[in-house]
């Protein structure tokens, strides 16, 4: 897979995309992830990517220019179209992405959805946001990270890149290891997890988890998954994928 990402700070990125497990990622060709300056697509004699919006309000708005020429580039130079403007039959091998307070929600059913992309461009808005055409010309999908607002789209766009980096074939070392985790495919928030020493501070590692039995292990795991989202999350259990059982059990929390 590969992400480009749009915006006017391209310096915030590089401790996120160089450490860890991103870093590890794109030194082994798992996933290419490149940033693009904007600024210096600007016309302006000053390289500014910002200017007052029309009908007055407090703040300014990322230009047009600036951003559509940026996208240009970037779409050229991977030879991928450029323009979102297509019939909804159509397939393209990339997803242009705009971080906005107003989008979608960012969930964990979307990063999947994402994985499954050849190729993503997410555009970092900046200060009171963009020029409408700029969304209307170029861009797919409108996505926000969660009901606030940042000062901009950088932030976001880590988070995407981050979580939709791990869900790609070997990025994690195991196929396994996002199997259970939060907000998978199970819908339930994950179980407590414990590692050495077997005591601590008079806090103990729960039995069943020593003596072996997977059978077991996996029962109490699941149970407790359940607990835990519906001390923390209730209104997950609804959308969960419970067996019978289980809903009858609780079924006081599906109502």
């Amino acid at each position: 897979m590969t992400i480009d990402i749009l915006t006017i700070f391209p310096e915030m990125f590089e401790s996120v995309l160089n450490a860890s497990i991103l870093g590890r990622a794109r030194q082994a060709g798992l996933i290419e992830i490149e940033t693009e300056d904007i600024r210096p697509y600007s016309l302006s004699k000053h390289k500014n990517t910002d200017d007052y919006p029309f009908g007055g309000g407090a703040g300014m708005l990322m230009m047009v220019q600036p951003i559509a020429d940026c996208m240009k580039a970037v779409c050229e130079r991977r030879k991928v179209p450029c323009l979102s403007n297509l019939e909804p039959h159509e397939s393209v091998p990339v997803k242009r992405v705009y971080l906005s307070p107003r989008g979608v929600p960012f969930t964990q059913k979307l990063a999947q959805e994402l994985a499954r992309e050849e190729h993503l461009i997410l555009l970092c808005g900046h200060y009171e946001g963009v020029d409408q055409r700029a969304l209307d010309k170029y861009i797919d999908l409108e996505v926000s990270v969660g009901d606030y607002v940042l000062t901009g789209g950088e932030l976001g766009a880590m988070m995407i890149a981050d979580c939709v980096a791990r869900l790609i074939p070997g990025v994690l070392g195991s196929e396994e290891s996002s199997k259970d985790e939060s907000f998978s495919d199970a819908g339930l928030l994950e179980y407590p997890q414990y590692t050495r020493p077997r005591e601590f501070e008079g806090m103990a590692v729960p039995d069943v988890l020593l003596n072996g039995d997977h059978a077991k292990i996996t029962a109490w795991r699941r149970t407790k998954a359940i607990e835990e989202t519906i001390k923390r999350r209730p209104e997950l259990l609804k959308r969960a994928a419970l067996t019978d059982k289980e809903k009858k059990e609780y079924e006081a929390f599906l109502k």
